[in-house]
């Protein structure tokens, strides 16, 4: 077989293209996804559904820190699409040098104050009462992995960019795989509980940045790393940041959403509510891996094509990602409507979370079929290397609509209130991303 390089993103027809980068996306998206579904599963059910509680108050955390190396990765990758795509190899190795300096620099950075001040920061993301001490533990031991997940999401998002889909997806199943087995030898056979389930988490992580680094070292990667790539380039450094800022946004904004949802659903219904909320959140993970599939395997298509000034193409990547993920999203909202009991039950048999969560599901995934224009509106801006309106958009459904309307609907319909909050903003947003879109497209796409 043909080895594949950064070149074919600019030569292959879209549909195919996209598909095969798409497929091993979605494929590691959802192996990754169905770690977390399968990890929640195993918590509920052998330790307890406080543990699900105490895993949901970790997560806006634990994943901000490693988001770090998410934002730096995309970011980054989005350079190095460009500079591929307008053979400045130099540029684009300047860049991987920089990422991973920056990664370590940042997450070492906020791990440190992570653990000094864990007593405040469980209690302020929902961790109160009964559900403080399993999400201690959990938190203390996850946060020393952070540092390796965050390598390693960076490293996967520029894997990605070399136009490696396959060798990201493996990226993204190791350390899944790993996280499973190793819950059944130290929660099941072992009986660690929370101690078991958390070094379960921190050794996958290792796991995962143990393959990253050999892809980099072997002759699968174009990107041969010198000592002096290492040290920041202003120039790079700013490029990097500027995009990267969009996607360290969106999770701080994710982190927010916890920290209120947690406490808002904590106050209107207790621990039950924040066990249906981890519920819900662990689908939402899971069920859109193929629409988070596409919008991956989009990312670099569009950045390449952009950056070889192959603007027909970047439109046909737009339109075929869209249409792909729509269909998608379709057969995901109607699975999700149909079957939200059964789902629930793979979780607990808590009589008042099973009770609680079939609704919430319900509501929470309405807008889901109009969610791929949205997603991919939003990448695209950041493919092409446009960092404010890629910002704007990342802002808008999280901060302008979800976060003002969970604050507000709830002092009228109560705990309803915050479920209605998903459907209207997905609403909002898309329509928002839809005008920008449009308007990118007839103005840059259509007249170059």
């Amino acid at each position: 077989m043909a080895k594949v390089t950064s070149t074919d993103l600019g030569i292959e027809p879209i549909g195919k293209l996209l598909i095969k980068q798409a497929v091993p996306a979605s494929i590691g998206i959802l192996v990754m996804s169905l770690n977390i579904l399968v990890d929640t599963i195993f918590v509920g059910n052998w330790i307890g559904p406080t543990a699900i509680a105490a895993i949901n108050v970790v997560l806006p955390v634990s994943f901000f820190i490693a988001a770090l190396g998410m934002a730096i990765g995309v970011g980054g990758s989005s350079i190095i699409s460009r500079a591929l795509g307008a053979d400045n190899d130099a540029k684009a190795l300047q860049t991987f040098g920089n990422q991973i300096t920056l990664t370590l620099i940042f997450t070492v950075s906020f791990v440190i104050p992570g653990l000094l001040f864990v007593n405040d920061i469980i209690p302020a993301f929902g961790g109160k009462g009964v559900i403080f001490e399993p999400a201690k533990i959990y938190y203390t031991i996850v946060l020393y992995g952070v540092p390796f997940l965050a390598l390693c999401m960076m490293g996967n998002t520029v894997i990605r960019a070399e136009g490696k889909p396959k060798f990201a997806m493996y990226a993204m199943m190791i350390p899944s795989i790993g996280n499973l087995l190793l819950d059944v030898l130290l929660i099941k056979v072992f009986d660690f509980g929370m101690y078991g389930a958390a070094w379960a988490t921190t050794a996958s992580y290792m796991l995962c940045l143990v393959f990253i680094v050999w892809y980099f070292l072997s002759k699968n990667s174009e990107l041969k790393l010198t000592n002096c790539q290492f040290k920041l380039r202003l120039p790079i450094v700013k490029e990097i940041g500027s995009l990267g800022f969009v996607t360290l946004s969106r999770q701080a904004l994710v982190s927010v959403t916890y920290l209120l949802m947690n406490n808002i659903l904590f106050e209107l219904g207790g621990e039950t509510s924040v066990t249906a909320y981890a519920i819900v959140g662990r689908m939402l993970m899971f069920a859109l891996f193929p629409i988070y599939g596409i919008t991956q395997g989009f990312l670099p298509i569009a950045g390449f094509n952009y950056g070889a000034n192959k603007y027909n193409r970047v439109k046909e990547t737009i339109f075929t990602a869209i249409k792909y993920a729509a269909i998608l999203a379709t057969i995901v909202f109607a699975f999700l409507m149909i079957f939200p009991e059964a789902i629930t039950t793979m979780f607990t048999q808590d009589a008042a979370v099973l009770k609680e969560t079939p609704s919430a599901m319900r509501w929470v995934f309405a807008a889901t079929p109009i969610i791929a224009l949205q997603l991919i509106g939003a990448a695209y801006f950041q493919a092409v290397g446009k960092a404010i309106p890629a910002l704007l958009l990342t802002l808008t459904r999280q901060g302008l609509f979800f976060i003002p309307l969970i604050l507000i609907l709830p002092n009228f319909y109560g705990e309803m209130g915050v479920w209605m909050a998903f459907p209207i903003s997905d609403i909002l947003s898309t329509i928002v991303t839809y005008y920008f879109l449009k308007r990118e497209v007839k103005l840059k796409l259509e007249t170059v």
